[in-house]
């Protein structure tokens, strides 16, 4: 029994923040049932990086665990009616349409807590459900580009460059995700639902509390300079430095024992608070040129005995394979259906009396129509006239693999 368990949670949302957001419910033991369009959600027809799977592509597959599937055509009036009616005994709704979607639909806040006052209904938004941006399509790096972030780091010379994983929608996933837990334990101490607003926009700038109040509150101006810092708010060295076989990252050493290190004596009488800002593309710049003569593994040797902050620079296949990850348990594999074995990322947070499992994989589109249906109390009969009218859909009981 998972630490949700009890919990009905209808997700209307899709691509990658909703969902994430309801499958991390879902891990947690809230029975999630994914209300999508009968031709399927649209993050199944779009595979990130173009990795189709059997039936069901790799994207839709990592963000859709943990669910029920219930195709349902929300804009005939059978399907609006069903939708309703499951919400007389849902504790969650979550929805990631464009502003004003939701009422046109006949979905909003307003209408279904009237239905379900003890309803926690999460609104999620690119930029918010008013305002002179509520339009704006709310895509992971145009949100990035519009945080501020990209400009705290690398060299005034070159293009801000990105983070290389949709950081905005699992950011703003997780603030979904904390919001409706929050309202829920509301709920549980008063017996009063609410409505959960959560953009894009918001969750990626209030993340940079540290940074933006250095600006705002020290008045410290965002600068790049010369050398590719990491971070315009942090003293040098602090950055990605390439070695004579790869990559290392070393963060704010202590300057006299790195410049002993690499054998930099500019290094000895420096103040690391004070002078690693006056001289800091000077240090940076030092420190480059001084770990391209060794191997990364020859100064993560002689580095970290010293409490010299560093790492190495992973690709994919290094993190997967690494001996912290394995030992953290930080991947799950499971059986799917159609697609065969998953090795997928896991659950960060560890439970330890009630721990979080994949009690099913990704669902094929209504393959879970029937099922829910039956349990909403309709009879065979309306069941078969809601397939036969189209309203609603379900998965043939054949598995193509």
């Amino acid at each position: 029994m998972g630490i949700l368990s009890g919990i009905r949670v209808l997700d209307c949302s899709i691509a990658m923040a909703g969902p994430f957001a309801a499958q991390r419910m879902g891990d947690m033991g809230a029975d999630v049932i994914k209300v999508e369009p009968t031709t399927g959600e649209w993050q199944r027809h779009a595979p990130a990086g173009g990795a189709w799977g059997n039936e069901i592509n790799v994207s839709f597959l990592s963000l859709n665990r943990n669910k029920r599937s219930l195709a349902v055509d929300l804009k005939s009036p059978e399907g609006k009616a069903l939708l309703l009616d499951l919400v007389k005994s849902a504790d969650v709704f979550l929805q990631n349409y464009r502003p004003g979607v939701a009422a046109r639909l006949g979905v909003d806040y307003e209408t279904l807590s009237a239905i379900n006052p003890k309803l926690v209904y999460v609104s999620m938004s690119g930029y918010g459900e008013d305002g002179p941006y509520k339009n704006y399509p709310g895509q992971d790096l145009l949100l990035q580009s519009m945080s501020g972030a990209m400009m705290s780091a690398g060299s005034k010379d070159t293009p801000p460059s990105p983070a290389g994983q949709y950081l905005v929608d699992a950011i703003t996933a997780y603030t979904a995700f904390e919001g409706a837990l929050a309202a829920l334990f509301h709920r549980e101490r008063t017996g009063e639902g609410q409505k959960v607003e959560v953009n894009m926009l918001d969750a990626i700038t209030t993340i940079q509390m540290q940074e933006l109040s250095v600006f705002t509150v020290g008045k410290k101006p965002q600068t790049r300079s010369v050398e590719p810092h990491a971070h315009s708010y942090i003293r040098a060295p602090y950055g990605v430095f390439k070695t004579k076989d790869s990559y290392i990252t070393i963060a704010m050493a202590n300057l006299k024992k790195l410049g002993e290190l690499i054998d930099e004596p500019f290094f000895a009488d420096l103040e690391d608070q004070t002078d690693s800002w006056t001289y800091r593309d000077e240090i940076y710049a030092m420190t480059r040129i001084k770990l391209e003569e060794r191997t990364t593994q020859e100064w993560l040797d002689l580095f970290r005995p010293v409490d010299i902050w560093c790492g190495p620079v992973y690709g994919y296949e290094d993190v997967v394979n690494d001996p912290q990850i394995k030992h953290n348990g930080t991947f799950v594999e499971y059986d799917h259906p159609t697609e065969g074995r998953v090795k997928t990322p896991g659950f960060p947070i560890k439970f330890s009396k009630t721990p979080s499992t994949v009690d099913r994989g990704a669902p094929r589109v209504g393959e879970h129509t029937r099922e829910i249906l039956a349990a909403a109390g309709k009879s065979e009969a309306e069941i078969e006239a809601l397939l036969a009218s189209g309203a609603v859909k379900q998965a043939p009981e054949k598995v193509n693999v």
